[in-house]
């Protein structure tokens, strides 16, 4: 009786024990935005445990780490974040933790050629190149490069989920060009809370005006607003956009001051400048988001596109 319960202990641990290896191999991991969080979640499949930091609504221009962050900073097996001095407060702490952490900056992976000046800020680049689904296809790579790095059995696995990603970017990037390549000659001109589609402009040729700067620390004076509202009355421009990350104010102001020169502009949606919807929703996604924006502005500047967006799925539409 014993030997036979001695055997069936045996025969139990070596069942459990493939069981074991794999859930060790779980990689537990923190990205810092929302958009290197989905991308991470998705290549990583069910070989990662993602924690993202900055939700909907969080500005990475003026987010500082909370004593919760610290804690699953110093815990986890890697660090994703952008780079490109987005999330400028964790610079140095982020640093300081590369000592003894993996700490990938994935947005630096595109390369500099294929960056955007910073604007006033010489040297420096437009870090927000998720705009451009093509440039946003280095970022995807980079994330399958380092995943691939801290858990080598997995390579496969990343690549292929890699792939299909990819190929989701390229649709994405067609239905860009659909959209917005529909919008009359004189309805090109995008103006927004701050200088966050800059990317997106260059891809789809777009002008592109932000109200305040690449960072949302730069303010806009009154001269600022006032050049700002002869733009738009001037160029007649039907609709300007506000931003789920940045206050209102300042695009309330231009349609208050167009309208007291006698050009009625609307606010043509809410766009996701730099954080992405409410977890859970389509918008909560990378593809959601740009499905979203791309949609949005058509729609609004006059231009075709469908109310659901690219896939049908959006949760708010505009005539």
């Amino acid at each position: 009786m014993r030997a036979t319960r001695c055997l069936l202990v045996l025969l139990l641990v070596g069942l459990l024990l493939p069981f074991a290896g794999q859930a060790e191999e779980r990689l537990h991991l923190v990205a810092t935005t929302g958009m290197i969080g989905d991308a991470v979640t998705i290549i990583g499949g069910d070989r990662v445990d993602v924690e993202t930091l900055m939700g909907p609504g969080v500005d990475p221009h003026l987010y500082r780490q909370t004593r919760r962050d610290i804690v699953a900073l110093t815990r986890a097996d890697a660090v994703f974040w952008h780079g490109l001095a987005l999330e400028l407060q964790l610079e140095e702490f982020l640093d300081r933790l590369s000592g003894h952490t993996p700490v990938y900056a994935v947005g630096e992976a595109v390369p500099e050629e294929a960056r955007l000046p910073a604007g006033d800020f010489a040297g420096q680049f437009d870090p927000h190149v998720w705009m451009d689904p093509g440039r946003w296809r280095h970022v995807v790579e980079a994330i399958r490069d380092a995943l691939s790095e801290l858990h080598p059995a997995a390579r496969d696995a990343f690549t292929a989920r890699t792939s299909r990603y990819l190929a989701e970017l390229e649709a994405l990037d067609a239905y860009a060009r659909e959209v917005l390549g529909s919008l009359p000659a004189g309805r090109r001109l995008l103006v927004t809370a701050h200088d966050a589609f800059g990317y997106l402009g260059e891809a789809y040729d777009l002008e592109v005006v932000g109200i305040q700067g690449i960072s949302t620390e730069s303010e806009a004076g009154l001269a600022r607003i006032e050049s700002l509202v002869r733009l738009l009355v001037e160029r007649r421009v039907p609709a300007i956009f506000v931003e789920s990350s940045v206050a209102e104010r300042n695009v309330r102001a231009l349609v208050e001051g167009a309208g007291a020169q006698g050009w009625a502009v609307t606010i043509g949606g809410t766009l996701f400048s730099d954080a992405m919807g409410a977890p859970g929703s389509y918008e909560g996604t990378y593809l959601g988001m740009l499905d979203h924006n791309l949609t949005t502005i058509a729609r609004a500047l006059g231009g075709q596109a469908p109310p659901g967006g690219r896939l049908g799925r959006l949760a708010e539409t505009r005539p």
